[in-house]
Formats: C-alpha cells, sequence, structure tokens
C-alpha cells in the first residue's frame, strides 16, 4: 500500500487510474489544491487536461469507527441527482486502498460562491436576501425528498433519531474524551432524558450551514457539500443545525450571527426563517427547536472533541486548527444549557 497523499504530487500520478475509471477523465494532471475547508475528509480540486474535478477522501490514521464514510457521501450524491436539491455529480468512488492509501470519490466541480462567515460581508443587502431565502428552499427541498423513491430508503436504522444519535456520539465523546467536561455531561444526561417523538424519515445532512454551500452569482444555491454526517432522521435536526450556528460569535471562528444587526443586513431572524421553512416543507406552524439546536450544539461539541483528539494524536488534517477548535467544546455545551434551561 503507498504512503498516504502528503502533496499534490500523489494525486497527480493516478492520472491513468482517473483515466480508466472516470468519465470523460483525461490527464495529465496540472494542479492540486487542497482546500481550506475539509478538516475531517481532506478535499483537493485537480485541474486536469479535461477540466476540473474534486477528489474527496478519508483522513490518515487510526479511524474511529462509521466516521469518515465517503462512501455514504458518494451514495447520497449519486441519489439525489435528478432531485430538485443540487449537488456535484457523482463520477467515481474508489474503495481499493491501494490506488491512494485510503478509499475516495471524485465528483464533479461546481464553480459557485462560498461563504464561512453567514454575514455575508463584501455582499450587499439583495444578495444576502436571495441567498438566504435560496438557503431556505434548499433545506426544504431536501426534506421533501422521499428517501425510498430515490434509493435511500435503508440509508439509516430504524428508530428515534435523537435518540440514536444521541447515543452515537455520545460514544464518539467519549472515545475521544481528553478531561472530564461538567457541562457536557449535564447536556447529555438531559438529551437522554427528554428525546421528542419520531419525526417523518427523511434524509437529513447533519451539517447544514453557509459554509458548506454553493450559490451563483444571483444567491441561488447550485450545490450542497459535505454529506458526511447525512443520514434517515428528523427533518428538524438540520434546521437546528443552522439556528445553533448562528447562536455563535461571528467571525472566521465562531461563523455565527451573535449580536449582528441581521434587519439592517437583510438576514433573517431564527423565528421568521423557521416560520418559511415551515410554510416551505407544509407544517402549520413554527416548529419547537429547543431539542434540536440543544443537540446540535451537542453533536458540534463531540465532532471537535474528535478533531481536537486526533490533533494530539498527530492525525489531524490541520492539527493547529484541531487543538484550537477543540478549545470550544465546553462553551458549546454551555450554550446548549442556557438555551433549555
Amino acid at each position: 500500500m503507498p504512503a498516504p497523499i502528503s502533496d499534490s504530487q500523489t494525486i497527480s500520478n493516478i492520472a491513468p487510474y482517473l483515466e480508466a475509471h472516470v468519465p470523460g477523465f483525461r490527464g495529465p494532471v496540472t494542479d492540486v489544491q487542497k482546500t481550506a475547508q475539509g478538516q475531517s475528509n481532506p478535499t483537493y480540486i485537480v485541474t486536469a487536461a479535461s477540466g476540473k474535478y474534486v477528489i474527496r477522501r478519508k483522513p490518515d490514521g487510526e479511524l474511529l469507527k462509521s466516521a469518515h464514510a465517503v462512501d455514504r457521501e458518494y451514495r447520497v450524491l449519486s441519489a439525489l441527482r435528478d432531485t430538485d436539491v443540487p449537488v456535484p455529480d457523482a463520477l467515481h468512488l474508489c474503495e481499493d486502498e491501494s490506488v491512494l492509501g485510503t478509499m475516495f470519490y471524485v465528483m464533479s466541480f461546481v464553480q459557485g460562491q462560498n461563504w464561512v462567515d453567514p454575514r455575508l460581508k463584501g455582499e450587499n443587502r439583495d444578495m444576502r436576501v436571495a441567498v438566504y431565502d435560496s438557503m431556505n428552499a434548499t433545506l426544504a427541498a431536501l426534506h421533501s425528498v422521499d428517501p425510498a423513491e430515490v434509493g435511500l430508503g435503508d440509508y439509516g436504522p430504524p428508530g428515534n433519531y435523537f435518540e440514536r444519535q444521541v447515543g452515537r456520539w455520545s460514544k464518539q465523546y467519549r472515545a475521544c474524551e481528553t478531561e472530564t467536561i461538567a457541562p457536557m455531561e449535564e447536556l447529555i444526561a438531559w438529551l437522554d432524558a427528554q428525546t421528542p417523538p419520531e419525526g417523518p424519515a427523511r434524509l437529513a445532512h447533519g451539517d447544514w450551514r453557509i459554509d458548506n454551500l454553493l450559490f451563483d452569482a444571483s444567491g441561488q444555491c447550485n450545490a450542497v457539500l459535505d454529506w458526511e454526517l447525512s443520514t434517515l432522521g428528523h427533518p428538524l435536526a438540520d434546521l437546528g443545525t443552522q439556528i445553533m450556528q448562528w447562536q455563535l460569535p461571528p467571525g472566521t471562528e465562531g461563523r455565527g450571527l451573535m449580536g449582528v444587526d441581521r434587519a439592517e443586513l437583510g438576514i433573517p431572524e431564527d423565528d421568521a426563517y423557521a416560520e418559511l421553512y415551515a410554510k416551505r416543507v407544509g407544517l402549520s406552524e413554527a416548529p419547537d427547536l429547543d431539542y434540536p439546536v440543544a443537540f446540535a450544539f451537542f453533536r458540534m461539541a463531540a465532532i471537535i472533541q474528535g478533531v481536537k483528539k486526533r490533533a494530539l494524536d498527530g492525525n489531524a488534517s490541520n492539527p493547529e486548527s484541531g487543538l484550537k477548535m477543540g478549545a470550544y467544546v465546553p462553551m458549546f455545551a454551555q450554550a446548549a444549557l442556557m438555551r433549555i434551561k
């Protein structure tokens, strides 16, 4: 087995493999750029004679069971291709680890604007209005897809989504725990005790936020990315994830809207955004989001605890960033407790 990817030369060397397995691909590879995003699954923009492509792979090192499932991402992209949910074309999944040292897949490159900061700094008010409306409409479109009709009826296990997700992420958190964090202990206990009834089974993206979306020049969403956490589950988990993100401080680290004058910028308040979503998916009223938001804080805390552990073990894609992110674990847990008390 070759060494794991360390630089662009490794990808450049597999041009013959890509020519044999990716429709229309033609080498040579002339450029490989590792994206700034993709902390969990390293992602590369590959330029070849036939155009641009994206390669997304599992990270190096020992991985938690069921984590970094790029094969599941590939399956979702394939299933959603002919729906109203905009996704890149899934071109090839390579499960042969001898090619790059780990499983990877190739998807089409989608040209689009991506924002890490949800304030959309540098854009005018009309653009912000368009982006947030399209983001809302795209989420509603995703939750309007019948999983069984697109071949995803078995994409998640049976049972209460929140119950099994809290159990899963609690185990992941315990496996990466580096110290006892009291707010996390309290939050896990509350989530276990307050599990809401199961909702209609829908495809849940799992990490719905603006930096996982691409937009065209008019502010319309033209690609939903990063499906690593997707599964069948409760649709309010995605809405809760987005509302959770907005409670964080603004800037490239918090990536939130805390303290921002949203009316001036043209960004909807939480309630208005939830009401618009409810209307689009056919709900009679805006849903109660306390549990979904608290769960979203908890899951993100568990994820970044894993990033911190990989950084400490020397396996993170960006060790410095991983350690910095790890400091947010107790803050996320405390924010969830403030929401539910």
